[in-house]
């Protein structure tokens, strides 16, 4: 059977104003490099990976596997939820708005500069300049001066620095945020690639420093990034923090689930993730080989409500209450997720499960009551989502049950490609419920309902509901430094989004990869991906 992470919680001192926090390493110094601990054949994990385009920490889209192995964040989450310091001595504030970090003295880039307070700052500018089109910059957003490197207007910053950050010495810098916030220690862990530091040199020639980054972490490229072409690191002999348990790390290209899951089977790489088409087909293949973590991620039906005939509320409950999702994640998704009953995933710190109550339970007869004392639906009910990512039984399950269950003209379409169907919904264009899902790139409620509620929060209209009230009730929750009354906090802004009902819960998500024989553990982290620098070989791999 499958292994599924247990779902934990973050420690209420995580949130705490002053932080006292468990280190991560004990600074001890890996001699390792290309050679194992016997002298032999470098042990070398082979990983599929998609083509990332960019590695630099503050434009990676796609290559956080890559940036986690050769960038060491301040804080981490590990899998039993506890956060710890890595590239940080402390991170500590008396009011949750200005913050202080101190780092560790020691730690060098893999150029065997040292890594110092300055070389963040720079960094953190040169992402949030908005010239610069940096795809993580958002994650910024809340230092003060952020919007001065991007004025609304689109026009050129007279500035190129934050008036939030400074520097007091080489090994300590103050952050002032917008507001009072006490998730902040949180987004300084693995998943916010946008705080990794990059040293001096890499501004004098971005375009060079893409395709041969230099980083603070356990691993350092080989080679020059070459698009199309593998990705190999090594261990960097002078980490000072916890070394990596293999040798290398090879980050292979494919172009589809299918083929790289064909090559675990073949033994020819190590590590693939799962596409929903494969989860049932994968506990056959693989049996215990097959690792499902329980993830930071959170499926919704968006629900168009630019078009009149979602305007009813009961209309979008009645939507709900006709999915049946025990049955959809046995069928699709072979158990692996875990039906959603709130607006985040269960494993985000306070997370109200049960909050929805029945309305994201399957009571067909209700739904279909609930909808005819609406007035009924007229017209098609076209389910959209994005073709070309293995999508169409999940959503073709859906559009029949809603035919079935409401007794409406439902059908699945799918777009031509993401690009398409991405485009579709910027534009308040999608023919009927849509695709609408986020992965929390750190474990806390804040990271999914910003995205999802807050104009302009990363998920750009996956629900297209913006609400006054629900932002400032989100900015008091912010605010709460007492892991309780944060917990309660953000229960009362999830209440206020179920009083609307804009969006349909669906599912908690399972991030889910298969192994070779090579492995013997695959470890995670509380945001639900694999820590491939640490993970496991079997005896002899």
């Amino acid at each position: 059977m499958s292994r599924t992470r247990p779902r934990t919680r973050v420690a209420a001192a995580a949130l705490g104003l002053t932080f006292l926090l468990t280190a991560c390493s004990s600074g001890t110094d890996s001699s390792d490099s290309t050679t194992s601990d016997s002298g032999t054949t470098p042990v070398t994990l082979r990983v599929a990976s998609t083509d990332p385009g960019y590695l630099i920490p503050g434009r990676n889209t796609v290559a956080y596997d890559f940036d986690m192995a050769v960038w060491a964040p301040l804080t981490w989450i590990d899998d039993e939820s506890n956060l710890t310091y890595v590239a940080a001595e402390s991170v500590e504030s008396t009011d949750a708005t200005t913050w202080t970090i101190t780092l560790k003295d020691g730690w060098t880039f893999q150029d065997g500069t040292p890594v110092t307070a300055q070389d963040y700052v720079d960094t953190w500018n040169v992402v949030a300049y908005g010239p610069n089109a940096f795809e993580n910059s958002g994650q910024l957003a809340h230092v003060v001066g952020y919007t001065d490197l991007n004025p609304a207007d689109g026009s050129t910053p007279t500035v190129t620095q934050m008036s939030g950050l400074a520097v007091v010495d080489d090994l300590t810098f103050t952050v002032t945020l917008d507001g009072p916030d006490g998730q902040f220690p949180l987004q300084l862990s693995q998943g916010q690639t946008a705080m990794y530091p990059m040293p001096a040199s890499a501004a004098d020639d971005l375009e060079a420093y893409n395709k041969h980054p230099i980083g603070n972490g356990q691993y350092q490229i080989v080679g020059d990034y070459a698009e199309g072409e593998t990705i190999t690191v090594e261990k960097y002999a002078d980490y000072q923090g916890t070394p990596g348990t293999v040798d290398q790390i090879e980050f292979i290209p494919y172009v589809d689930n299918a083929t790289a899951y064909t090559d675990v089977q073949a033994g020819n790489i190590d590590v693939a993730g799962v596409g929903s088409d494969k989860l049932v087909q994968a506990q056959t293949d693989f049996g215990d080989r097959l690792y499902a973590f329980e993830a930071a991620g959170i499926a919704y039906l968006g629900l168009p409500l630019y078009d009149d005939r979602y305007q009813d509320i009961r209309i979008r409950q009645a939507i709900s209450m006709a999915i049946d999702r025990d049955t959809i994640n046995e069928q699709i998704y072979g158990g692996l997720y875990t039906p959603a009953t709130a607006f985040t995933p269960a494993i985000e710190i306070g997370t109200p499960v049960g909050l929805c109550g029945e309305l994201c339970e399957y009571h067909p007869e209700e739904a279909k009551a609930l909808l005819a004392e609406a007035g009924g639906f007229s017209g098609t009910m076209t389910v959209y989502y994005p073709g070309g990512i293995g999508a169409d039984a999940f959503y073709t399950a859906i559009a029949n049950q809603l035919r079935q269950n409401l007794g409406v003209d439902a059908v699945a379409q799918a777009s031509t490609d993401w690009a398409e169907f991405y485009q579709t919904r910027l534009d308040k264009a999608a023919p009927g419920p849509y695709f609408s899902r986020w992965g929390a790139l750190y474990p806390s409620q804040q990271n999914h309902l910003r995205a999802f509620f807050i104009d302009g929060g990363g998920c750009e209209n996956c629900v297209a509901w913006y609400d006054g009230e629900v932002a400032s009730l989100l900015a008091t929750a912010d605010a709460q430094v007492d892991a309780d009354a944060a917990a309660t906090a953000y229960k009362a802004v999830q209440e206020r989004i179920l009083e609307e009902f804009p969006a349909v819960p669906l599912f908690d998500e399972a991030y889910s990869y298969v192994v070779s024989e090579r492995v013997a553990d695959l470890p995670t982290s509380a945001v639900g991906n694999p820590t491939y620098t640490q993970v496991v070989m079997a005896d002899g791999a």
